[in-house]
């Protein structure tokens, strides 16, 4: 198929996305329909620029250190189904550049005194606790109206995302911005959101994949014999457990103080005093625990708000709950997916109280 008639099909499949997307859509109005429009359109014309990764390797026109990436990331795809047990499909098996530093922008909001982020709800995905644009004016625009609304407003660039296996996603230029340890992760990650996704539970869900992502990228580094990027992995992971305890620890300082009989104005201060605290308690995590190591700066030297924290949140609360049920499959990922999706067939409260009692394998099933 030419790249002509590519995007002649892509485009009529757009149009029909379109139509059912406003059907779907009617008695929101029209924020939701022209919202629903920039999405496909969006990524329509991603799926339209795919290039084949295998041709790429194979162009003697294709640059020296992009060819060299995209071998290294053909083999952590063909990994990914050989030893993660993840899909065998032609996702990240082609490469698209798309000009800019991250493929799209979510927006995260939540009230100026709760730790609960509003959600949307979208067709498949069901409902998320952010709003994706591709468009930067189309982020910037929503985040303004919700900040006027005076809600807690944070906008996080993406460098990669998934349809679920709805199309065959492409690696990205903004995947490739750091090493191959990282663009390993963001793959397994990707892909096992299409192994397991519970419509509506997002938690869950980035809990599950950061769960295949770290077990994967550490037999991913073993098995390639990379020892050295193997420790710096498990440091990384370990400044990751001591960065999510510090906003926990936010979060439970905020959280009494958003519950208790202060006035408005009040509360106001106590929560900016507890937001400092937290800089003041990842200054001394830097500067005593990680001998000074700075990654996390630009996180801290930005601004805090109750969005900012709910966005970090939905990826790590429930992360070491994966992990222990995978050490209880015995590191066996289809064991492991077997008993993720029976917890994923359950209603949402007893989705969780089942993930913390997991004491086997099997137990998930009960």
């Amino acid at each position: 198929m030419d790249e002509l008639t590519l995007a002649q099909n892509v485009k009529r499949a757009l149009y029909r996305l379109i139509a059912a997307s406003m059907m779907m859509s009617a008695v929101a109005g029209c924020t939701s329909i022209s919202y629903y429009v920039q999405s496909l359109q969006g990524h329509a014309e991603i799926m339209a620029a795919r290039k084949s990764v295998a041709g790429l390797v194979d162009n003697p026109a294709t640059p020296e250190p992009l060819r060299a990436r995209l071998e290294e990331a053909s083999a952590i795809r063909q990994f990914a189904t050989d030893s993660l047990g993840l899909p065998d499909n032609n996702s990240y098996r082609s490469y698209v550049d798309v000009g800019r530093d991250y493929v799209t922008l979510a927006v995260f909001a939540a009230p100026e005194f709760s730790l609960a982020p509003m959600t949307w709800c979208v067709p498949v995905y069901g409902c998320v606790p952010y709003r994706g644009y591709f468009s930067k004016q189309g982020a910037v625009e929503t985040a303004t109206g919700l900040k006027a609304q005076g809600l807690d407003v944070h906008v996080s660039g993406v460098t990669a995302y998934s349809t679920l296996g709805w199309s065959s996603d492409p690696l990205l230029n903004t995947m490739l911005r750091q090493d191959d340890t990282y663009l390993a992760g963001l793959v397994f990650h990707e892909l096992a959101h299409q192994r397991v996704y519970v419509n509506g539970d997002s938690a869950f869900n980035e809990a599950f994949a950061v769960a295949v992502e770290t077990s994967g990228v550490k037999r991913w580094l073993r098995e390639t014999g990379n020892l050295a990027g193997l420790r710096g992995y498990e440091a990384e992971i370990k400044r990751g457990n001591d960065f999510y305890a510090l906003v926990a620890q936010a979060r439970s300082d905020l959280a009494q103080i958003y519950d208790g009989p202060a006035s408005i104005q009040s509360k106001r201060t106590a929560k900016a005093a507890a937001i400092e605290r937290l800089r003041t308690r990842y200054r001394i995590t830097r500067d005593r625990r990680w001998g000074g190591y700075r990654g996390y700066d630009a996180w801290f030297d930005s601004p805090i708000n109750n969005a900012k924290l709910a966005a970090t949140t939905v990826y790590s609360d429930q992360v070491p709950a994966f992990l222990h049920l995978f050490d209880l499959c015995s590191g066996n990922y289809a064991r492991f997916y077997a008993a993720v999706r029976r917890l994923g067939a359950l209603e949402r409260e007893q989705r969780e109280d089942a993930l913390k009692a997991t004491n086997g394998c099997g137990a998930a099933s009960r």
